[in-house]
């Protein structure tokens, strides 16, 4: 009996604390690539630096790493119902760029930065173009998207994060809107032809005005002028009969009248 319980453990005590202290520092090991930083709270209080990129060591569970990602963030706005300040009812969609630049902060001071971010977006969006006009908001979007990223960064730099472009994508306008727009622009189409063809009436009678006060210094011109007229008349197939009346025989008979 002495001697079954002096037999030796398969595995020495020590080989098994090595292994147990192997297989710890191992799980310890992280892995961070280089648009990655971890965010480690050792003990609940946050280290002063994050860590990364590279291999970090997390010794669990005294410490807790939160991974954060510094590439630029496409967030897609879902459309919003915005009524513009001429009291048209639109729906409004954007896309926004932004990053997070301070790692820290985009845990510490927010509690998902991510979703604050698209909220913000949204109230933004449909705060800032429902105080400009219809005729601003689809002329003046270079000026409207400087406006949002100005106030969305603002509101979003104490969370360490970082608008750098806000773009509204799409207006969708009511289908009457788009008909009584449309009827507008035909109406502008008509209004720059007519002034056009106006310009180009007045250009013509001051061009007629001089070849009349030309003319009239040389009265044969005229009859040239009429045998010209003739010469056109008659190179086309009609039988349209011209004969020319000179104006001096209607000056004529009329004095003797």
């Amino acid at each position: 009996m002495n001697e079954e319980g002096s037999q030796a453990l398969p595995f020495p005590p020590a080989l098994i604390v090595i292994a147990i202290v192997a297989f710890y520092l191992l799980s310890s090991i992280k892995i961070l690539n280089e648009y990655e930083r971890g965010v480690v709270f050792r003990l609940g209080k946050l280290l002063p630096q994050a860590k990364g990129p590279g291999v970090i060591f997390v010794f669990a569970p005294i410490d807790k790493m939160v991974r954060v990602s510094l590439r630029t963030i496409v967030l897609d706005v879902p459309p919003q119902d915005v009524i513009t300040r001429d009291n048209v009812s639109v729906k409004v969609n954007a896309v926004v760029y932004f990053r997070v630049m301070d790692p820290r902060k985009a845990i510490v001071s927010v509690e998902s930065y991510h979703y604050a971010t698209s909220q913000l977006a949204q109230t933004t969006l449909r705060s800032v173009l429902g105080q400009v006009e219809l005729d601003d908001l689809l002329a003046e979007r270079e000026r409207l998207n400087q406006r949002l990223q100005q106030i969305l960064d603002t509101h979003t730099d104490p969370w360490g994060v970082k608008v750098s472009s806000v773009e509204v994508k799409h207006v969708d306008l009511p289908p009457d809107m788009q008909r009584a727009m449309a009827r507008q622009a035909e109406a502008e189409r008509e209004k720059r032809a007519k002034i056009i063809h106006a310009a180009g009436e007045l250009e013509a009678s001051e061009k007629l005005a001089q070849a009349a006060a030309v003319i009239a210094t040389e009265p044969v011109t005229i009859t040239l002028r009429y045998l010209q007229t003739l010469t056109e008349i008659s190179s086309e197939k009609n039988s349209t009969i011209i004969f020319p009346l000179p104006i001096e025989l209607i000056h004529l008979i009329a004095g003797k009248k």
